[in-house]
């Protein structure tokens, strides 16, 4: 099975993993993200990560299993 991965844009210099979250719709509201990243292996640039707070920036990396790979990109 080939592992999906979606560039998703941001207009701002950061953006929490909790948002990003919701922003490809894995969760419908912020509170879920806790539960989420408890539940899933969360990987951010390689490393494990489950603080829903983390800043993520241009260039990072998340994979999220089974779901695939998301990369940041900043909007020029």
């Amino acid at each position: 099975m080939t592992r999906m991965e979606q560039r998703v844009t941001i207009t701002t210099e950061t953006i929490t993993l909790g948002q990003l979250l919701k922003l490809v719709r894995l969760i419908d509201t912020g509170g879920a993200a806790k539960w989420f990243l408890q539940e899933h292996h969360v990987l951010v640039n390689g490393e494990r990560e489950n603080r829903r707070g983390r800043k993520l920036r241009d260039g990072d990396r998340v994979d999220i299993e089974p779901f695939g790979t998301l990369v940041v990109v900043k909007a020029e």
